[in-house]
């Protein structure tokens, strides 16, 4: 994970996404899994978008292999938070993401996650699809940013 604390200007994919009650744990922080729900969320949003389909009917699909995330300041509700998106690499049968989260105003990242997708044969699930087919790699090479 880099060592920084991310900024806005490092992603290439956004959408607004709003917190709801029920995702504020009792001590009104937001529960660690739904970072991961919008995280998932918007990644896959992103796709879907850029191939206009539902990314369940590909013949490759992505599955989670890893996650992770990065806590810097709190994510509260009800204020909306955008969430950043960029690729940090696309192999021959994953995808690794950078997603950031962030409310209000500030340049700074509340959150990071890393998330990577491996592509899969959408009938046999344990089989990777070597090389990532073109149309997801379409999708995904605009997103690109090299670490640094």
């Amino acid at each position: 994970m880099p060592a920084t604390r991310p900024t806005r200007d490092q992603y290439v994919y956004w959408e607004t996404v709003t917190t709801r009650w029920a995702d504020i744990d009792v001590l009104g922080h937001m529960n660690n899994a739904k970072y991961f729900e919008l995280i998932d969320t918007v990644v896959n949003n992103q796709m879907a978008i850029a191939i206009d389909a539902d990314v369940r009917t590909l013949p490759a699909v992505g599955v989670v292999a890893e996650v992770s995330c990065r806590y810097f300041a709190e994510v509260t509700y009800p204020e909306p938070v955008d969430v950043g998106v960029y690729v940090e690499r696309v192999g021959n049968s994953s995808v690794i993401y950078r997603v950031g989260l962030f409310q209000g105003d500030g340049d700074e990242a509340n959150a990071e996650g890393r998330f990577v997708h491996v592509y899969v044969d959408n009938t046999d699930p344990a089989r990777p699809v070597t090389p990532i087919p073109v149309e997801i790699r379409a999708a995904v090479e605009p997103l690109v940013r090299p670490v640094g």
